[in-house]
């Protein structure tokens, strides 16, 4: 089911160093870097979250895909790798696994994109709008 309007914020707030705890709804997540960056190295590093989120959406919505169908697809897991291009990524690869049969497997995989808020979000590449408020 496709949705309008504003999303929910999601809150992060700095914790020193290159540490910030992110509150969204109900839940509470740390972020942070690698201590070969200067991080402390006790929480995922932003782009991690990132990569995990295109992996979670897409392997959800391949999933809701695939029940609409009727298919079971056992053992699913989805793997995101992003291609680091300074800093940004410049490609970002979801590889699916399943022990379903290929020739069952590729149908699903457009209409899993289609419904998939995050890569489709990449994909249409949104305007960020940055402004101070204070």
């Amino acid at each position: 089911m496709a949705r309008s309007g504003p999303s929910d914020p999601v809150v992060a707030r700095w914790d020193g160093g290159w540490r910030a705890t992110v509150t969204s709804g109900q839940f509470t997540f740390g972020v942070d870097e690698p201590e070969a960056a200067g991080g402390t190295g006790t929480a995922p590093m932003p782009t991690e979250y990132l990569l995990g989120a295109a992996a979670s959406c897409y392997a959800l919505a391949l999933q809701w895909t695939a029940t609409r169908q009727g298919v079971e697809l056992p053992d699913l897991k989805v793997t995101a790798v992003g291609e680091y291009d300074g800093a940004s990524f410049s490609e970002i690869r979801l590889v699916v696994e399943s022990s379903l049969p290929a020739e069952q497997l590729e149908p699903l995989l457009e209409p899993a994109h289609k419904v998939c808020y995050v890569s489709n979000s990449l994909s249409r590449r949104p305007a960020v709008e940055i402004a101070g408020a204070g």
